[in-house]
């Protein structure tokens, strides 16, 4: 099951039955609204708090997998997920309501992938029946504590993301019908010395191509046998930054089959500045938009690279740098 140092080839090839995502206002303006499976009017949710708001997106992406999956919360043995929040609350707070033995997670935007790659172990070596992963993040929620208060009115240079609004959550299996996760390689953490945080994708560009690059050295595959190698929130910054990287390495990865789920999730009319992050982004687009075209034939096989930085606001006050990771998992569709 170990290939090379990190990366874990899935002989039993746990399944995806089923997924749910779950966006904001602002997702609903961009070109994935259709993919997604429930879309909410305003950032509030209903709720008094945009933490509590956050909490809501998890646990509606959960049940919306469950229920498309036709499964009962007490058929799944775990839960893994996080967010960006401190203590990663959001989320534990909304496993109270599925309650099944629960996992939190932290590997920052590249937490959605961190939950896939162990929710597939777990399943592959036979320690549980069903498992979800998941992950998500409120734009209001994250930017006040990372940032500034959206209410502010602070100005964001052009190097800087937006936080998405949504989450997105898998219910993995034993078996059954769907897409398969094959293999997964676990990222390093990779320091290039950065301490902008309104520069997350050059800072996060090193992280992703350096698991991409040993992902394809030690499943000794060529770039070409993947339709598509996504990263999870590079931006259109770091996307032409880890570009310029595979040049450099002699890593022949085409454009065309090279994207990034924050670039993908808006329209280029949306104020986003260099794209879309946040945990809640990868684990959309992939669960959602990818998925689906997958579920049509469009894709057979691809590389969901999500990454992540692993500042706090207490790191940044206190001049450290940007240490970054990136988690892959290969998805493949199901063997007609």
């Amino acid at each position: 099951m170990q290939a090379g140092h990190r990366t874990w080839v899935f002989d039993q090839q746990p399944v995806i039955v089923s997924t749910g995502t779950v966006g904001g206002p602002f997702e609903a303006q961009g070109p994935l609204a259709n993919d997604f499976d429930m879309l909410h009017e305003d950032l509030w949710l209903g709720e008094d708090s945009y933490e509590k708001a956050h909490r809501l997106l998890f646990e509606q992406a959960c049940q919306k997998a469950l229920e498309k999956g036709q499964r009962q919360k007490e058929q799944v043995q775990f839960v893994l997920g996080g967010d960006l929040i401190n203590q990663i609350t959001p989320t534990s707070l909304a496993t109270r309501t599925l309650g099944a033995p629960y996992l939190g997670l932290f590997s920052a935007c590249a937490t959605s992938m961190e939950g896939l790659a162990l929710g597939a172990m777990i399943i592959n070596a036979g320690g549980a029946d069903y498992v979800i992963a998941g992950a998500s993040s409120h734009n209001a929620a994250v930017e006040k504590q990372f940032r500034y208060p959206t209410e502010y009115g602070g100005q964001k240079p052009p190097t800087s993301q937006w936080t998405i609004t949504g989450a997105g959550a898998a219910l993995l299996g034993k078996e059954g019908s769907g897409p398969r996760v094959t293999s997964a390689t676990i990222g390093r953490v990779i320091d290039m010395g950065l301490t902008d945080p309104f520069n997350m994708g050059g800072a996060m560009a090193p992280a992703a191509v350096d698991t991409i690059e040993a992902h394809l050295k030690e499943r000794g595959v060529d770039p070409s046998y993947y339709d598509l190698i996504v990263t999870g929130d590079l931006g259109r910054i770091g996307h032409s930054v880890s570009m310029d990287l595979f040049k450099k390495n002699g890593t022949a990865i085409e454009e065309s089959q090279y994207k990034d789920c924050g670039i993908m999730i808006y329209d280029e009319s949306q104020p986003v500045y260099s794209g879309g992050s946040g945990p809640g982004c990868s684990a959309a687009v992939a669960y959602g938009h990818l998925l689906n075209r997958m579920k049509k034939g469009e894709l057979k096989r691809m590389l969901v690279v999500a990454t992540g930085a692993l500042l706090s606001p207490l790191t940044f006050q206190q001049g450290e740098s940007i240490p970054c990771i990136a988690h892959a998992v290969s998805i493949e569709a199901e063997s007609e």
